[in-house]
């Protein structure tokens, strides 16, 4: 592992402080919104905006890079990004602030396609795994560090802003002096939902459900967690908590499902993150200590479900198909992200914030019934013809090429799903 980081320390570097801004401002633009008295409705489209524009740079950015090159592009996304980070804070205004999140989110998603892409070029057949496994720890790892950040300054003055655009800015440092040579060109993603669907059903599911929930978290948790009683500590303490519970916790959950028909385990999975979401509910505003506890767990099943329906799919297909399936996944999981943070808005707005437990217990029970469903219809798969679990979360379309079930001669050739 200290060799992996070594050999690729500037962009891992890179990509460290880049989530460090990323993470914080998350949880910054909601709690800000809040504080401004916005409605909740409003709320949920301005942070489902991050993830629309996730999904429109999936098209945009691989375009911007093979123009202009890794590092320049690099450029152009972190200064963009920087501009949009500190109107934020000059420019308070909901309308303002959605199509700032939607320009951040396609920065975002050209700064990971950047790092991405770059790690890809490098990488070895021997090191894709063990890169494609640090990389994620440090993700999970920045991510869940990022939201301690929030302490520092007061949520309503413009300096918790400029903090974000530093780190933004930070980040082109590692990268403009790297001697790690750039890849000459990017594949524009083949993000093929045309037969994923008919390929695994569950999957596509799957990934839809868990973009909402996770969506829904990134937008709407800092809001529930004001509401239930917690101050800005509180707050930090709920969000790093989801966010290790998901990092953690996926080992255990992706050792069993390859242990075991990987159907039961989703639908085992959802039912127990159904029943965690109903316990935080009932308990938090008069049990923090015991609800902290719960979201830690309840994070472990919701952030697994992705990683799950990506092992599920894969199980599905042969390994020159997998890259392809990834893609879609992970276009339907961007999809549910900017769908998730609207629905869930709506309902805090009639029924209160407190709603959103109930919001992500009935999701994952639907989840969890379509699963069962699934499992009578399919043909169940052999455990021992079953693929790895891989620990990952959800990223730019080129770390998916760092997966180690994807076949290194695809990473070359423009595959078509074929069933």
């Amino acid at each position: 592992m200290i060799k992996i980081i070594r050999a690729h320390f500037s962009l891992l570097s890179a990509t460290a402080i880049l989530l460090l801004g990323s993470g914080l401002l998350g949880t910054l633009v909601a709690l800000r919104a809040e504080s401004e008295a916005f409605p909740q409705v409003i709320i949920g489209m301005i942070m489902s905006g991050f993830f629309m524009g996730y999904v429109i740079g999936s098209y945009l950015c691989p375009q911007v890079i093979r123009t202009y090159g890794h590092i320049r592009s690099f450029s152009i996304f972190a200064a963009t990004g920087c501009v949009t980070v500190l109107l934020h804070g000059l420019i308070v205004d909901p309308f303002v602030w959605l199509v700032l999140r939607v320009i951040t989110g396609i920065c975002m998603l050209g700064m990971y396609l950047v790092i991405e892409s770059w790690l890809n070029s490098v990488a070895t057949a021997k090191s894709r795994g063990g890169l494609f496994s640090v990389y994620m720890a440090i993700n999970l790892l920045a991510l869940a560090c990022s939201q301690y950040l929030i302490l520092i300054y007061d949520i309503k003055s413009l300096a918790p802003f400029v903090l974000i655009a530093l780190f933004f800015t930070l980040a082109l440092l590692p990268i403009a002096t790297t001697f790690i040579a750039q890849p000459e060109k990017v594949e524009k993603g083949h993000l093929g939902l045309r037969h994923l669907y008919e390929t695994s059903p569950l999957a596509a599911f799957g990934a839809l459900v868990s973009g909402m929930i996770s969506g829904a978290f990134w937008g709407m948790g800092p809001i529930y967690a004001v509401s239930t009683g917690f101050d800005v500590a509180g707050v930090t303490l709920f969000m790093s908590g989801v966010i290790l519970g998901g990092s953690i916790l996926q080992w255990p959950f992706g050792h069993l499902s390859d242990r075991y028909e990987r159907r039961l385990v989703i639908v085992a999975v959802s039912v127990l993150a159904s029943i965690l979401a109903l316990t935080v509910f009932y308990t938090i505003e008069s049990q923090q200590l015991a609800g902290l506890l719960t979201v830690f767990i309840f994070g472990g099943c919701a952030f697994s479900i992705y990683p799950l329906c990506v092992a599920h799919a894969n199980d599905n297909v042969d390994a020159t198909h997998a890259l392809e399936i990834s893609r879609g996944l992970l276009l339907l999981s961007g999809i549910g992200s900017t769908i998730g943070p609207i629905t869930a808005g709506m309902l805090m707005g009639w029924f209160g914030a407190q709603v959103l437990m109930i919001y992500f217990a009935v999701i994952m029970l639907l989840l969890a019934i379509y699963a069962l469903m699934r499992r009578t219809i399919g043909t169940p798969i052999d455990v021992a013809e079953q693929g790895d679990f891989v620990v990952m979360a959800r990223s730019s379309p080129a770390l998916l090429e760092l997966d180690p079930r994807a076949e290194p001669d695809e990473l070359s050739s423009d595959s078509t799903a074929s069933r």
